[in-house]
């Protein structure tokens, strides 16, 4: 069996600049210490010492947790004099953080094996590059704002909009700004009459600070029936493609975009909406989310203003005319690749195509929403594919990508997240795993120490 030794980073590095350096300098040093030697190899995301149980060092220091070996046994020659450097370099850069622990002191690390795996699994991709929000952000890697649990925004009149959300800090991208149980829910009734009674009976049971929340909000639709012109015009739905409809005091003040920073989820388990920042948003910018169903130009003008009685007039909406046509053709195009993707007979008989739409499309998302692309959906897509025909590794991947996203758009609490994550996981657990063997593959297989371009040719099967 053998014996564990090594070390834990304890408390772990944040990705503050201090932190960062003081890995940086740590990383040179053992790099410098080991340029000759043939068991340590240059990965291009870690250090592999190549004895023992072969332990690593990443480059990204936040994802560090441990340092150890078994150093008795049939396997561990040579190990022991790798893990006492490395210990006695950390200890130099980071003192008393560098918990030491050996199981034949009948000592254990401070953190459970499985973190240690999770943490040792980040290493092969790194990290999508974070614009910190404040200096002690920066520098420590801690946020104030959120510690002290300060307000992301305040509600402010917006040019030809009425009121809006509007930063009062600098928003990095993935953070959750705000969340709220809806006053009421309504289906949306026919006639309207029927509408307007069922809306104003459930009004009857708020109490009336909630009530001049409802009937502060805009109404786009005035005459005989207010209630439902209010609901028509702010209602968010309850799920994606459910016919409830939600009324929020403060989510209903959030304008709408084309290119929005921010995104809207329903969560089911929690019975409220979520706003989580897509984009980094800068203090003084108005917080917006898309009420659109996508499309080009004339299709979004044309339900905005039947949905919600608006004619749009954002930053895309008023691109200049050829510019606006680009826009227009790259979001036909992503139409038309959601659609072939989404076709069952192809996935099965021409799957590789089908992968390359994938590829296609999350191009030609990221050119269009400037690095906001809704993009979870289309690693669930290419998730699907690949586990159709066996590839489990692949899959695995792509379900990471896909819990990555939802992370950022939708929170780590959402159920959605969480099912992408379990899929992550244990991607066989798929209803479609074994339906076809084209490209069976073990989920372990996942190949390592590839640079980033090698990664993604594998990942996409380009070049087969």
């Amino acid at each position: 069996m053998g014996v564990d030794a090594g070390f834990d980073m304890v408390p772990r590095l944040s990705k503050g600049a201090v932190d960062k350096q003081n890995w940086q300098s740590f990383i040179k040093v053992i790099k410098e210490r080991y340029q000759n030697d043939e068991l340590v190899e240059l990965k291009p995301n870690y250090l592999e010492f190549k004895a023992g149980e072969h332990p690593l060092l990443p480059f990204e220091g936040h994802k560090f947790l441990r340092f150890s070996s078994k150093i008795s046994g049939s396997q561990a020659k040579g190990v022991m004099e790798y893990v006492d450097t490395v210990t006695t370099v950390a200890r130099v850069y980071f003192g008393s953080r560098v918990r030491c622990w050996s199981e034949a002191a009948d000592e254990s690390g401070f953190y459970n094996w499985q973190e240690v795996f999770t943490s040792i699994k980040s290493y092969e991709q790194p990290d999508e590059p974070e614009i910190p929000t404040t200096i002690a952000q920066f520098v420590f890697g801690t946020d104030p704002i959120r510690d002290l649990d300060l307000p992301l925004f305040e509600v402010l009149p917006v040019p030809e909009k009425g009121r809006g959300l509007v930063a009062r800090f600098d928003i990095a991208r993935g953070t959750r700004i705000l969340y709220e149980n809806p006053l009421i829910t309504t289906p949306h009734l026919s006639p309207i009459g029927q509408m307007e009674s069922n809306i104003a009976t459930k009004l009857k049971l708020l109490s009336k600070t909630q009530q001049r929340q409802f009937l502060s909000l805009h109404n786009n639709f005035p005459g005989k029936h207010p209630f439902s012109g209010v609901v028509k015009t702010n209602a968010l739905p309850c799920g994606p493609n459910s016919l409830i409809g939600g009324i929020y005091p403060t989510i209903c003040l959030i304008n709408h975009s084309c290119l929005p920073n921010a995104h809207n989820s329903w969560n089911s388990d929690t019975r409220c909406v979520t706003i989580h920042a897509i984009h980094y948003i800068h203090a003084g910018e108005e917080i917006t989310i898309s009420y659109d169903k996508g499309g080009p130009s004339d299709t979004r003008q044309t339900h905005l203003k039947d949905a919600f009685g608006f004619d749009c007039n954002c930053s895309v909406c008023s691109l200049p005319p050829l510019e606006l046509q680009n826009s227009d053709a790259r979001r036909l195009q992503i139409q038309h690749l959601d659609q072939t993707i989404g076709d069952p007979n192809r996935v099965m008989s021409r799957p590789d195509d089908c992968l390359a739409d994938c590829r296609s499309l999350l191009q030609v998302l990221e050119e269009e929403f400037h690095g906001g692309a809704p993009s979870a959906r289309l690693y669930y897509d290419a998730f699907q594919i690949c586990i159709t025909h066996g590839d489990q590794a692949r899959a695995s991947v792509f379900a990471g990508r896909g819990y990555k996203s939802r992370v950022i758009c939708e929170g780590e609490d959402s159920p959605e997240t969480q099912k992408v994550k379990n899929l992550m996981e244990n991607p066989a657990s798929h209803r479609n795993f074994g339906a076809s063997t084209r490209w069976r593959t073990a989920k372990g297989l996942v190949p390592k120490g590839l640079n980033a371009d090698e990664f993604e040719r594998w990942l996409w099967r380009q070049g087969r």
